[in-house]
């Protein structure tokens, strides 16, 4: 998959687009021609007004250019202005390690950077643009998409499923505190935002195959989280960085956050936290219990958090915490076989999916047949066998699955998975759920 930025565009969906006068174009982030920065540039720009930030300054098109030019980068042009640098469409995509269950990895074909300018709406270019991206990551050889989304209706017709759900938190500080945490040796101590960028890096690698729905992090969005990408410095003045270290002193968790509020009354400021990971339960008692305990505090708030996050049950006042829950990692199974035997399995026995994929890549009944070490064998079959549970479902609904994160009996309540026997969707949940919860802590 060394090639995949390269890869030969996808003819099917550069014929369509073509029918309406419309150019779709890889563009190389790592051509540092001039005509070349300009395209990527132009790319840039365009991306960012889909998602109505702030024209990019010299310095921050650089830093985007080196933080994610190496991505497969596409645009559409409309032959209508063809002086026009800037796309009327974007989208960029990259193969990356995705955690599953059982602590192991898989590749997964990360898609961002989705826009359509809206003088261009309507017009089937985002269909274009995801079912490319859908024959390109299978062509490739990748077990399953993967994106992070800012509108939820958009992707269930591509075969995509929420597999990862998010909490975000308001807390009331002083209806949660103090804490009911553990106390271990252990320390807390405040660190540079530059220590905070290098050690948060190094330890979510540690982590992170552990947790599955966590991908393998690129660099410049640990720049960013740690406020030192371009037009941050404003916000960068704000941000303070704590670390917490254990008995023998080896990083266990770090946290960053700002505070703010406070102007009328200096006992109501407000903490959010931007980005907490921890390795331990030690260090993740630790350090909530630092930013709910703050004084002159009356409020902490956490996005992105896990939907078993162990703080619910640390807090003083149950209720002091108002949790809301997000859909925040979509994936999508294009390869059946190579999917489910890269993940691990919670029990042995086996399960059968009978798939409607209308794309085609996913269609079929497939027979999952997992060992007591976790380990299974997939392959198709033309009917699944007599006694095993069967489950039959549409793509976005397994895909759903796929991570040990939703479950299939929820689901077969729903009515969005059909048993052959009554049972048999507990039955898929006994091999298919993760005893860890899947999260993700970043967006992409």
């Amino acid at each position: 998959m060394s090639t995949y930025r390269l890869h030969p565009i996808d003819e099917t969906s550069r014929a369509r687009l073509a029918e309406q006068g419309l150019t779709l174009s890889l563009v190389d982030g790592l051509d540092d021609s001039e005509s070349g920065v300009a395209r990527y540039d132009a790319w840039t720009q365009a991306d960012g007004r889909g998602f109505y930030l702030d024209r990019a300054a010299d310095d921050a098109l650089a830093f985007h250019r080196a933080g994610v030019g190496d991505r497969r980068t596409t645009g559409v042009w409309d032959d209508a202005t063809p002086a026009t640098l800037e796309p009327v469409a974007t989208i960029n995509s990259w193969p990356t390690e995705l955690s599953v269950p059982g602590g192991r990895t898989t590749t997964g074909w990360a898609i961002s950077s989705v826009t359509v300018a809206p003088t261009h709406t309507r017009r089937g270019i985002a269909r274009s643009l995801l079912e490319a991206e859908l024959r390109t990551a299978s062509a490739l050889g990748a077990p399953v998409a993967i994106l992070t989304v800012s509108e939820s209706t958009l992707y269930g017709r591509y075969g995509f499923g929420p597999a990862v759900l998010a909490t975000d938190w308001v807390i009331e500080s002083r209806r949660a505190r103090p804490l009911r945490r553990r106390t271990e040796a252990g320390r807390v101590e405040f660190i540079s935002l530059k220590d905070f960028r290098s050690e948060v890096a190094a330890l979510h690698e540690r982590v992170r195959a552990e947790r599955p729905g966590e991908i393998a992090v690129w660099a410049s969005r640990w720049d960013q989280i740690a406020g030192l990408a371009p037009a941050q410095e404003a916000e960068a003045k704000k941000l303070r960085a704590v670390r917490y270290l254990d008995a023998d002193g080896v990083v266990q968790g770090v946290v960053i956050y700002t505070v703010s509020g406070g102007e009328q009354d200096f006992t109501e400021h407000r903490v959010d936290v931007k980005y907490l990971l921890d390795a331990t339960p030690a260090a993740s008692a630790a350090l909530w219990g630092f930013v709910v305990e703050l004084d002159l505090v009356r409020e902490v708030t956490a996005r992105l958090r896990s939907v078993d996050e162990p703080l619910r049950w640390m807090l003083a006042d149950f209720r002091a915490a108002k949790v809301s829950t997000i859909e925040h990692e979509y994936v999508r199974v294009l390869d059946v076989v190579a999917a489910f035997e890269a993940r691990g399995y919670s029990a042995a026995g086996s399960l059968a999916f009978e798939v409607t994929d209308p794309h085609g890549f996913a269609d079929g009944t497939w027979l999952v047949e997992a060992d007591a070490a976790g380990t299974a064998t997939v392959r198709a079959v033309d009917e699944a066998p007599a006694g095993v549970p069967l489950l039959s479902l549409g793509v976005p609904e397994l895909s759903s699955l796929y991570l040990g994160g939703v479950s299939a009996a929820t689901l077969a309540a729903a009515g969005r998975v059909h048993e052959r026997t009554p049972g048999d969707a507990v039955a898929a949940d006994a091999l298919l759920r993760s005893p860890v919860p899947p999260h993700l802590s970043v967006w992409y």
